[in-house]
Parts: C-alpha cells; sequence; structure tokens
C-alpha cells in the first residue's frame, strides 16, 4: 500500500504531488524534444517553424505551472512534509536527499534559464544560446529525480516513461550532433 491510503484516509494532497511531478518531467521532455526538433531543420517539413516555436515555449511555461504544483503540494503534504528550506535549499531535506537535491537545482536552474528566457532580445545571442543548453542539465537533474526520489519508480508504467523519454531524448541529441554533414543545422 502506498503513502496515498493511510490511517486516516485518503492523502489527496500525494496524488497532487506524484501526478504535478509526473506531468512536469513529461512535459519537460516534451520541451527538450520540440526544442532539438528545432535545431534540426530537416525535421520542420510538415509544421512551420513559428508554430512549433510556440508550442515549444508554451509546453516550458506549462512544464514549470506543474513543477509549482509539485513543489507547492509538497508544502502542504501532513503524511510527509517538506519545509521550506527543503523545497528550495538541496541537500537540506532528510527524505533521499541526493534525489531531492537533484529535483531542487534542477527546478531552480529552470527558473534561472525562464528568466534569461524571458529577457532573451536584451541578451546577445551568443550567451542566450549557450545557456540555452543548459536546459539538458534541468532534464538530467530532472530524470534523476523522478527516477531516484519519486515514489511511483518501482511500477512498471513509471520506469517505461522514464525510459521512453531517456530513448527519445538520448537518440535526438545524438542525431544533432551525428547528423551527416549536408543535414546539419546552420549555426548563427
Amino acid at each position: 500500500m502506498g503513502r496515498g491510503v493511510g490511517g486516516g484516509g485518503v492523502n489527496y494532497t500525494w496524488y497532487v504531488e506524484r501526478a504535478g511531478g509526473m506531468v512536469a518531467f513529461v512535459l519537460l521532455t516534451g520541451s527538450v524534444v520540440l526544442g532539438l526538433l528545432l535545431s534540426n531543420k530537416t525535421s520542420l517539413k510538415r509544421w512551420p517553424r513559428f508554430a512549433l516555436e510556440d508550442v515549444h515555449r508554451y509546453v516550458g511555461l506549462l512544464a514549470g505551472a506543474f513543477i509549482a504544483i509539485h513543489v507547492g503540494a509538497l508544502l502542504f503534504d501532513n503524511f510527509m512534509p517538506f519545509s521550506l528550506a527543503g523545497v528550495l535549499v538541496p541537500g537540506a531535506d532528510s527524505y533521499r536527499p541526493l534525489a531531492v537535491a537533484a529535483g531542487v537545482i534542477g527546478a531552480e536552474l529552470f527558473a534561472a534559464l525562464a528568466l534569461a528566457n524571458r529577457y532573451r532580445k536584451s541578451l546577445s545571442y551568443r550567451f542566450w544560446r549557450r545557456t540555452h543548453y543548459l536546459n539538458f542539465a534541468v532534464w538530467g537533474l530532472a530524470f534523476v529525480h523522478g527516477l531516484f526520489a519519486g515514489s511511483d519508480t518501482g511500477s512498471a508504467w513509471a520506469l517505461a516513461m522514464y525510459l521512453v523519454a531517456a530513448t527519445l531524448v538520448a537518440s535526438l541529441t545524438a542525431g544533432r550532433f551525428v547528423a551527416p554533414e549536408g543535414h546539419r543545422p546552420a549555426v548563427r
């Protein structure tokens, strides 16, 4: 029996935490995948670039919203309460400290990158582009966090989700760097 049902009834907060975290990870994966598709011009034959950019941006915003839901619900959980320091300071909480720290660092880096995206036009393209590559770190930290801190990791569906996500991101990343010379995207 999981944390969802206990002596005091159903812990709805736990379901919100889990759903928020899982949906955030799926959306984050979607945003990374869309970003990789954008970086490979050969994959844009059916979609106009502006539409893919808008979807990429919107999926990233949704991921941020679900990260906020995930973290916010942790603060209201009566079964396993997290303190404000526990969700803001890496390693401050005793529950699976390394995996939780990966999630905290990933969420904070995500917020910093969202701020850089907000002020993208004020930044040099080169600086923005280099910071944008940190989204791979955000995704990797979220992957580690979900895999090792998540309460569903032992279930077949969760492991399948992480495996599919890792395969998608890894294969598109590899395809970006090992594409034939004539098919590499132009670098500005």
